[in-house]
């Protein structure tokens, strides 16, 4: 039988398939079932800086109401301050004491100093990893790239600075030059690099003339794009990489780890058919490399990368132009 077992940012992991940050982990049950399916681990939903100050406001708002009119009353009772993000902690808490398997939580904040309080606040619940989920729309025509990036490094550095445990970032594909991004990162002392964080666009309603924003789960194709480049950064950079877009099949998985992935996340597939799927992509796999003769990932991890492929060109533009050539 094929040997699954890897390590993901020093972390010892049973199966290379980890669980993406998504509803899964909403649910201490849900936890245990991607546990007993095989996961190599799970990344607990996002905890957003943004929901926080949001949910912070509409507290003081209900609290508010009336103040006016009986602020005489106001000294009957304590003052009732917002939680701030002792809820999700305490989810965290209770999800890690139910499981085995390890968790890595993920945060997005706004400021610098919120990713480290937050980042140490997490790391005391006990997950093995963290992965900075660096999800921001570049809106501002006044912002240059550089200052963008430059950012990213910074908020980096001083979660590096601020926790123990190994973290990861999660990237989007639109960075000028996502190579030297990555290279930076890495750099900087990122322990693994999550490709790509998947932007939620809005759509627009005719009828109602308003937008309209809808979770729209990934599909295979979309698999192509992280694929790229991890083969692209492969053997190029000392942090373990991580394909998160389009992973649906035990096939998918094999085709992430001949590119060079050291892990691959998924919650796409597992939302459309169920947890236990987990076990069927498992086997999946498993099967793949038996008929290979592979008996560990290490044999094919990086095989088909472009520092190890017999086309180097296939991950650049010169394919691009091969194919446009050979149309008729």
């Amino acid at each position: 039988m094929a040997d699954l077992k890897t390590t993901y940012m020093g972390i010892p992991l049973e199966s290379p398939l980890v669980v993406a940050a998504s509803s899964i982990s909403g649910m201490v049950n849900r936890v245990k079932k991607a546990e007993e399916a095989g996961a190599g681990a799970l990344v607990i939903r996002s905890l957003f800086e943004e929901q926080i100050l949001f949910d912070g406001l509409q507290l003081q708002e209900a609290l508010d109401v009336g103040r006016d009119s009986y602020s005489e009353a106001l000294s009957y009772f304590p003052q009732i301050q917002h939680g701030q993000a002792a809820e999700h902690l305490m989810w965290v808490e209770k999800t890690r004491a139910a499981v085995k398997m390890p968790l890595i939580a993920s945060l997005n904040a706004v400021s610098k100093g919120t990713w480290t309080t937050y980042a140490r606040q997490l790391e005391g619940t006990g997950v093995n990893g963290l992965e900075l989920n660096v999800y921001a729309v570049a809106a501002d025509p006044t912002r240059q790239g550089a200052e963008i990036e430059k950012e990213l490094y910074e908020i980096v550095e001083a979660v590096k600075a601020e926790v123990k445990i190994p973290v990861a970032v999660k990237l989007s594909p639109f960075y000028t030059s996502t190579a030297n991004v990555a290279a930076e990162l890495d750099r900087r002392g990122a322990n693994a690099l999550v490709l790509f964080n998947r932007f939620l666009q809005p759509d627009i309603d005719l009828e109602a003339e308003s937008l309209h924003s809808e979770m729209v789960l990934s599909t295979p194709e979309e698999i192509k794009l992280p694929l790229r480049w991890i083969a692209l950064l492969h053997g190029r950079i000392r942090a373990d990489l991580a394909v998160t877009t389009g992973v649906h099949s035990g096939l998918d998985a094999a085709k992430a780890l001949l590119a060079g992935a050291t892990v691959v996340q998924t919650a796409a597939a597992l939302l459309k058919n169920g947890i236990p799927y987990l076990s069927s992509m498992l086997r999946q796999l498993e099967g793949w490399m038996q008929e290979r003769g592979y008996a560990h990932l290490e044999d094919f991890r990086g095989k088909l990368s472009q520092k190890n492929a017999l086309d180097p060109t296939a991950f650049e533009r010169a394919q691009y132009v091969r194919l446009l050539m050979s149309q008729k």
